[in-house]
């Protein structure tokens, strides 16, 4: 039986959204050396779950995370439910091992749902690691006695969880499944007992939440019921970091980046891009007809970083401003030429002019048609001119340019 697509209107949702948060947050928080610390630094699994007795981010404001989203003009917030560690960020049926059994005793997951749900343009999603370095049934079976069916019962059994304890949920984002050529693997870390059972699961997840996307991040072709195509801090199309595919299927796509270098937060990484170069990663992966899904990796106590917080409300000013050139909009038909991308929208063409070159900026790929050209922050006329019946050529003089991204309105 093969997977249960997303409906259409859930879809269309995704694809008209074009910015989300990500948030990886867990017990690897306390530590601050990234997400990955309990495997980078061999920590037994023993000595790893002493980090609950210590585990209490009383300074979690569900309101503060979802006011920040509005303010960034994010639409969506995809957070970590289960990390790699196995640690449930949420109050679990299926484990003991979670937040709710530390001295925080509280579900952030339902508190960020309730936010979501007083708000008409904000959904919450979920990740869920596929994989579990915890987990006696993925990790030590031999052990354990314990059998790879156990493990595919618990996954899916927490899916279920997301996917019914929550309200309506913007999507389920599964991470852990990658191409044995990136892992070793002979790895009990890395190495599955069996089939993910992906059908099944994507069939559910598809029943019980209708509207809901499902992106899988495998770095490779996806799937039947996989409704995205995911590249992990790349644009569509790159491969930059080493092991994302390059070839773009004729799905919706998804870009994840970080904010500085990683996902979990460490102290240590100062490494934050700037505004500019995040409206720019923003507009580059629309003009492919891409989402762009952005990290945050908030403290062991709960709070987002500053410096995250004031980057995601100035990228949110720009938006106030262009999101007409982002939102609701499609690939771009005039094709990417160097410092220049551009979004569709019906007849209405986005150019992004990112960089100042030259006063003049040619077009190749304009749709015949073409009369008007303004500038979309005030509607002010841009000079236009055919040149040969092929090329558009707008001039654009140093005093209406927009510093961090000049975008012509081309009607």
């Amino acid at each position: 039986m093969e997977a249960k697509p997303v409906s259409e209107k859930g879809l269309k949702w995704f694809q008209d959204v074009r910015f989300g948060m990500f948030i990886h947050w867990g017990l690897y928080s306390l530590l601050a050396r990234g997400e990955w610390v309990m495997h980078n630094e061999g920590i037994p699994v023993q000595e790893y779950e002493k980090l609950a007795d210590q585990f209490n981010p009383i300074g979690f404001n569900a309101k503060e995370w979802v006011s920040l989203v509005a303010d960034a003009g994010q639409k969506y917030i995809v957070v970590t439910s289960r990390h790699h560690d196995g640690f449930s960020m949420y109050n679990t049926a299926l484990s003991e091992y979670k937040i709710t059994n530390t001295a925080f005793k509280r579900d952030p997951l339902e508190e960020l749902a309730s936010e979501c749900a007083k708000r008409n343009d904000i959904k919450l999603g979920f990740y869920s690691s596929l994989l579990d370095w915890h987990h006696p049934a993925y990790r030590f079976r031999e052990e354990s006695g314990l059998v790879w069916d156990d493990y595919i019962g618990f996954l899916h059994g927490q899916v279920k969880e997301l996917c019914t304890n929550y309200g309506e949920i913007a999507c389920m984002w599964f991470d852990g499944d990658w191409p044995l050529s990136m892992m070793d693997d002979s790895n009990a870390y890395f190495k599955p007992g069996g089939s993910f059972e992906y059908n099944e699961l994507y069939s559910m997840i598809h029943t019980l939440q209708a509207d809901a996307v499902i992106h899988n991040n495998r770095h490779d072709e996806p799937l039947p019921g996989e409704d995205v195509q995911g590249f992990e801090q790349d644009l569509p199309g790159e491969n930059t970091i080493g092991f994302n595919t390059t070839k773009i299927f004729d799905i919706p796509i998804e870009v994840c980046m970080t904010i500085n270098r990683n996902w979990g937060v460490n102290h240590t990484d100062n490494d934050h891009k700037s505004t500019q170069d995040l409206i720019h990663n923003l507009v580059k992966s629309a003009s492919q007809g891409g989402n762009y899904l952005l990290n945050v990796g908030p403290t062991a106590k709960g709070e987002i970083l500053p410096v995250h917080s004031q980057r995601l409300r100035e990228v949110g000013s720009w938006l106030a401003v262009y999101g007409e050139s982002v939102y609701g909009t499609r690939k771009g038909v005039i094709p990417a030429q160097g410092h220049v991308v551009a979004t569709t929208k019906g007849s209405t063409h986005y150019v992004h002019i990112l960089d100042y070159v030259s006063d003049c900026v040619d077009l190749e790929g304009v749709p015949e048609g073409v009369t008007k050209a303004t500038l979309l922050r005030d509607g002010t006329s841009v000079q236009m001119q055919w040149v040969d019946g092929k090329k558009l050529k707008l001039t654009v003089p140093t005093e209406m340019r927009n510093v961090v991204d000049t975008v012509v309105k081309l009607d």
